[in-house]
């Protein structure tokens, strides 16, 4: 069967898709290889995957990075610009290593490197995104973290939006010129802008998330497959925490406040302000904040709070009578599936429209982080607890998402392509 070269960069909730989409491809007899940074290889060979590094390798865990990528109005740039771009050399060349002899590339949105190497070499090329404001569509405009209040405009037109984004277009191209030194240097073509059009392969791409986030639009690739969300959470264990299911069983639902895996790492005061929320309305609650952040906050909390570091989602939430969560795609997508009402605090990138398309969906509510507080969150759990439509929305698109197989259904697309190109 096929050798396929799997690349992502990111947090874990941009390895975990590809890790769950590597061990789908295995099982159907293929050869995934994740080349993704160094810090994960311990993630991946417990599975008893094939792992290369890819850089740049920055650690998840590092506090002054995540804060600095997670600031709403310089993040991106400060990711595309000071972290990814200037990399851009190092992570091909360590690419077109981990891709010798692979007979498919799978690529992350942020993979710089990925689609040229498939255009110097004319490996066959799949791309994915993760989420859909990656397809930053006109007619289906994405929340900007700078400027959320566009969306309230766009009842009335949607131009505005429009040509802010057009203007984007036009201004981050600069960072990315590293990118076009590269190019030029292997004698290709300037090529499409790396973070809009020029991320999505002419071949296959996949859609790793639900389509009751998003419907395909005239502006997107011809190409795109919808498959759903490809869940994978087994790093964070098997079965709960035993403290964690003595606590659970005693008692009501309580409220779980996660922020992922990066925005636990600029928290600010979300862990003290939600234990001030829950204590108004009288409520139980599970705070996942961290190993340094738990210790310390378990030192002071009443009988009905529990702290704990990471749990897997897959196994918690389903038990919550709601999530407050950042709304990043990884843990949404483990809400939606939950079936509980949301409270989405998201921070940047991607997290305010997956919170603006998770409210369209009627199972949430949001507070802007920078506007999170005890008496804000009190109100909106409030409402989301109190008045049943939420929960019995929630419960309707989780049978939806539960529906969905997105490993499958990547798998099978990409075996499509190997098809097509003369590959078993």
């Amino acid at each position: 069967m096929a050798r396929i070269v799997i690349t992502s960069w990111g947090s874990y909730g941009d390895v975990n898709p590809y890790i769950g989409l590597a061990l789908a491809l295995r099982a159907r007899g293929h050869t995934p290889v994740l080349a993704i940074p160094a810090y994960y290889r311990a993630a991946v060979e417990r599975e008893g995957l094939e792992h290369a590094a890819v850089g740049p390798d920055v650690e998840p865990g590092d506090t002054t990075v995540v804060g600095r990528i997670m600031d709403a109005r310089k993040g991106t740039e400060f990711l595309l610009r000071e972290l990814l771009a200037p990399a851009i050399d190092r992570t091909y060349d360590a690419l077109r290593a981990a891709a010798t002899g692979a007979e498919l590339l799978v690529t992350h949105p942020v993979t710089f490197a990925g689609p040229v190497l498939a255009e110097a070499t004319g490996m066959p090329w799949v791309s994915t995104v993760l989420a859909p404001a990656s397809f930053m569509s006109e007619h289906d405009p994405f929340v900007m973290p700078p400027a959320p209040w566009l969306k309230r405009v766009e009842r009335v037109t949607r131009w505005p939006t429009v040509l802010l984004m057009r203007a984007a277009h036009r201004m981050t191209r600069p960072w990315l010129a590293p990118v076009d030194a590269l190019r030029a240097r292997l004698r290709l073509p300037r090529g499409q802008h790396p973070v809009f059009e020029g991320q999505h392969s002419p071949t296959l791409v996949l859609a790793l998330f639900s389509c009751v986030l998003a419907e395909p639009q005239p502006d997107w690739p011809p190409n795109v497959r919808v498959t759903g969300h490809v869940f994978y959470d087994a790093g964070h264990g098997a079965s709960l925490d035993p403290t964690l299911a003595r606590f659970l069983d005693s008692g009501e639902p309580p409220v779980v406040f996660t922020l992922g895996s990066s925005a636990v790492l600029a928290a600010g005061r979300f862990y003290e302000e939600s234990i001030e929320a829950v204590r108004r309305l009288r409520r139980r609650a599970v705070l996942l904040a961290g190993t340094e952040r738990a210790a310390r906050l378990s030192r002071s909390l009443p009988p009905e709070v529990l702290a704990l570091d990471q749990v897997p989602h897959s196994l918690l939430l389903p038990r919550a009578a709601a999530v407050v969560q950042q709304c990043g795609i990884g843990t949404l997508a483990q809400g939606l599936r939950a079936g509980r009402p949301i409270l989405a605090v998201p921070f940047a990138h991607d997290q305010p429209d997956n919170a603006w398309r998770a409210a369209r969906l009627g199972v949430a509510r949001t507070i802007p982080s920078g506007r999170y507080t005890a008496r804000r969150a009190a109100r909106e759990l409030g409402r989301l607890l109190d008045e049943p439509g939420y929960a019995a929305r929630a419960r309707t698109i989780s049978a939806r998402v539960s529906a969905e197989d997105g490993a499958a259904a990547a798998s099978e697309a990409i075996e499509a392509v190997l098809h097509r190109h003369g590959r078993r």
